[in-house]
């Protein structure tokens, strides 16, 4: 196990030690009220403050606890700072996910049409050491991913499967015990697309922790599956091996980039998400020049409208500092248009599962608090807890209220819509 120390205390992120403070801020505090009040109004949520005000048409609620701090932070930081006030606990929701849908479902209208012209003056630039170039993206992934196995194995299902699951029928009447069954299925989908069968030879990008390997192996495939993770490298060797399937799958730390040879077919589960913006012609014009002639590709990937995509690929988010650095997510569109434009490869009608990382999202987060102590003993604080709690539920209000969606994309040279 790895736990890095300066990931989980609150006094190593900055900004969160303190409030902010001086005359700047209170100017900043006083818009952010006025443009906050504003925008609660329009909504079917319920805000309350300490000092017994409320605001809102109804709906799920949020209790500001301290609402200098809270506006303070929000001044300063906008969607960053909402997030860093849940953090340092001046807000509260006890339905987080719900209140958070009915935001993100006007996300685009929250702020008033003539300040959004000024958005690129507001907004902070992600900073360059989290650009997703081959010197950075192993310290990206490590800032998530190598956090510690022992994390991720207490409130993920058994495959270890860290992405949207596909629930047979309505996702949202989905329970607990249907979770292993939709993350086999959501693979299977992912092997079948790509044409994966005996003597198949696969390339996976983004390992994970081997699950999918191993079911491409169980049907007779060769496996090469890279990561930039090391400690999910060691956890998928290990069940690999104690699946029997180690002569049958290599797991290898490896940029894209990097990646030489020929494979019947290629496969790569929301790992695109870690790509950038500014590399996925190189990610896509890779994908083409080592698939076989006659081979296939199947891609799932997070998404959001293009139009959103267009408007925030230069914005520093809370996600950004917190949880995914060097992260973006594509539009189905922009997908389209570089394979068209850079590469042979054709997409098929992509499928899309949004609505199914729903109780996907809630499952895994019902699982992290109910083991929250369990998360304290391996050496993170409280508000690592609120962290994770938030960007889970943030995660689920974006999916629940279809901002943000996931597709499986298939390519092949032939065949494409």
């Amino acid at each position: 196990m790895t736990v890095a120390p300066e990931r989980i205390s609150a006094n190593h992120w900055p900004g969160l030690d303190t409030v902010p403070s001086g005359p700047r801020t209170a100017v900043s505090a006083r818009i952010a009220r006025r443009l906050f009040i504003t925008a609660i109004n329009r909504l079917d949520v319920t805000v309350t403050t300490a000092a017994g005000e409320s605001w809102g048409k109804g709906g799920p609620s949020m209790h500001i606890v301290r609402p200098d701090e809270f506006f303070a932070r929000l001044g300063k930081g906008a969607l960053i700072g909402f997030g860093e006030a849940y953090l340092t606990g001046s807000w509260e929701a006890e339905d987080l996910g719900g209140f958070l849908t009915v935001l993100a479902s006007d996300i685009s209208t929250l702020v008033p049409a003539p300040l959004q012209k000024l958005r690129s003056l507001a907004v902070k630039r992600p900073p360059k050491k989290q650009k997703s170039s081959q010197e950075n993206s192993q310290d990206n992934i490590a800032h998530h991913y190598d956090l510690s196995n022992d994390l991720f194995e207490l409130f993920l299902d058994e495959t270890l499967s860290y992405s949207c699951a596909l629930f047979e029928g309505d996702p949202s009447e989905a329970r607990v015990a249907d979770l292993v069954g939709a993350q086999e299925r959501k693979i299977d989908r992912m092997l079948d697309e790509a044409g994966v069968t005996e003597g198949t030879r696969l390339l996976e990008i983004g390992s994970g922790w081997g699950a999918l390997a191993i079911r491409a192996a169980r049907r007779g495939a060769t496996v090469r599956t890279i990561t930039l993770s090391l400690e999910q490298k060691a956890l998928a060797d290990r069940r690999i091996a104690a699946a029997g399937l180690s002569e049958q799958i290599s797991v290898e730390i490896c940029d894209y980039r990097e990646v030489q040879g020929s494979f019947d077919a290629i496969v790569s589960v929301e790992m695109i998400e870690a790509v950038g913006w500014q590399y996925w012609q190189t990610y896509f014009e890779t994908l083409d020049r080592v698939l076989a002639p006659g081979g296939k590709i199947c891609v799932q990937a997070i998404t959001m409208p293009h139009d959103r995509m267009l408007a925030t690929r230069n914005t520093y988010t809370w996600i950004n500092k917190y949880i995914f650095p060097g992260g973006f997510l594509p539009s189905v569109q922009v997908i389209d248009e570089i394979t068209a434009e850079h590469t042979s490869l054709k997409m098929h009608e992509p499928f899309s599962m949004g609505l199914h990382y729903v109780p996907t999202l809630r499952m895994w987060d019902e699982a992290f608090q109910a083991r929250s102590e369990e998360v304290l003993e391996l050496g993170f604080d409280e508000t690592f807890l609120r962290m994770w709690h938030f960007y889970l539920e943030y995660s689920l209000a974006g999916f629940a209220s279809e901002y943000i969606g996931d597709h499986q994309l298939t390519f092949s040279r032939e065949g494409g819509r």
